[in-house]
């Protein structure tokens, strides 16, 4: 199995933000004594994203993906691999209930009753819409996970986030395979 990444966003490929992602996916691997085997970048376009999920699922490679998990208007990426597996994307209920946590962690004190059920809080729970069979990725920073499918493993575009997520799969599902190979 190769080691593989795909950074999703226009904001990458425009320019508007530098990739930091590939770099540090590089040092977390070498740092285990895994290496990279290949890397690609991918804008927001959601028949490029499905297409290249596709071609990523039968590789039979590990993959990580960046970006694009998010609740935001061009966030395409959990349903484009629901797509390119063929199966429909449904809530995930301990994603669902670590949103519901995050959202009742930042209510203000003293502010009106949480509604959970309002529509800005209905919306946030999207976050944990994941393919059929997905499993989550813990996310120390704000608890909103992110979610394994087989040896894909998608993470939000913010490093913040991110960089840990990708350690704690690379540390929790694959430390098997850490310094196997000298590179």
């Amino acid at each position: 199995m190769a080691f593989g990444v795909i950074i999703i966003g226009d904001e990458i490929l425009s320019g508007r933000r530098t990739d930091k992602h590939l770099p540090k996916v590089i040092e977390l691997l070498n740092a285990r004594g895994l290496a990279l085997a290949w890397a690609e970048y991918v804008g927001d376009d959601p028949a490029r994203i499905t297409a290249t999920l596709e071609r990523s699922f039968a590789s039979g490679d590990i993959v990580f993906s960046t970006g694009g998990i998010g609740a935001t208007p061009d966030d395409h990426t959990r349903l484009c691999a629901a797509n390119a597996l063929g199966v429909p994307l449904e809530l995930h209920p301990e994603a669902a209930e670590l949103i519901r946590q995050r959202i009742r962690d930042m209510h203000p004190a003293g502010a009106p009753p949480l509604d959970l059920d309002s529509p800005e809080n209905r919306h946030r729970l999207n976050m944990g819409v994941f393919p059929r069979g997905a499993s989550i990725i813990p996310n120390g920073y704000n608890k909103i996970p992110g979610f394994s499918i087989g040896d894909h493993h998608f993470v939000p575009g913010f490093p913040v986030m991110a960089w840990p997520m990708i350690e704690w799969v690379l540390d929790t599902k694959y430390a098997q395979m850490h310094h196997q190979v000298a590179h």
